[in-house]
């Protein structure tokens, strides 16, 4: 659980982290860094997590610190409502909830179920928005009363580390996965100039059109013509 450091010792903390962020070998190690290290740092956190919200409506937990946390998000998709979805729908940079043990007239439906799973007060951090979806990280506490002001402004300074070396974790697997991609439909394109002896443009011609007519993917029909050597709807 994070205890109280001085800003001194939180400078060096964060600075450690974010190096610690920026090393990770994937995005979902650099997402299980980001959980641990708001545990650590912040003044009460007992556990977190990063949550996805989808379309405004479907959660999707990707790090959590405990199974807590999952049973958290799990209990506000099921009640459609709950501070994840009011950040996506205000886009609200942080919330901070007291005391869950309180009345929250704001969520009838997702609060008791925290009370029920010991959630005593939460705060939470937008990571990153995209187009029809939200990602943020959330803190727990068992206590309620225990985020302060002054957790609040650590669990926002943490978040803003995190949400950079979370978007260039996903840009440097978007842009391996484009080049693995480039590198099979080469050599997909391969496989059938060899076979039908045609040139490189009429073997893209061939992928398209098993794409379009099995609605399939283009790189998921040269991935299969790479391991399986055949064609999909092809006689």
């Amino acid at each position: 659980m994070g205890e109280q450091r001085t800003w001194e010792e939180l400078a060096v903390a964060v600075a450690e982290m974010s190096r610690t962020l920026l090393a990770q070998p994937s995005v979902q190690s650099t997402l299980d860094e980001i959980v641990r290290h708001a545990v650590d740092l912040v003044e009460g956190c007992e556990n977190a997590g990063v949550l996805i919200l989808e379309n405004h409506k479907s959660v999707r937990t990707v790090a959590a610190s405990s199974d807590l946390v999952h049973q958290s998000d799990a209990a506000q998709q099921d009640a459609g409502e709950g501070p994840c979805f009011d950040a996506a729908r205000t886009l609200h940079e942080a919330y901070r909830i007291k005391d869950m043990t309180e009345s929250q007239p704001r969520w009838p439906r997702y609060a008791p179920r925290a009370r029920e799973l010991g959630v005593g007060s939460m705060m939470g951090f937008l990571l990153f928005t995209e187009e029809g979806s939200l990602g943020a990280l959330d803190l727990y506490s068992s206590r309620p009363g225990v985020f302060t002001a002054t957790s609040e402004n650590v669990g926002w300074i943490l978040a803003s580390h995190a949400a950079v070396a979370f978007s260039s974790a996903r840009s440097t697997a978007q842009l391996h996965t484009a080049m693995e991609t480039r590198n099979e439909i080469g050599e997909a394109l391969g496989i059938i100039m060899e076979r039908f002896k045609v040139t490189e443009d009429q073997a893209f011609e061939v992928l398209k059109k098993s794409s379009q007519d099995q609605n399939i993917k283009l790189r998921d029909v040269a991935h299969m013509v790479v391991k399986t050597g055949r064609i999909p709807g092809a006689r």
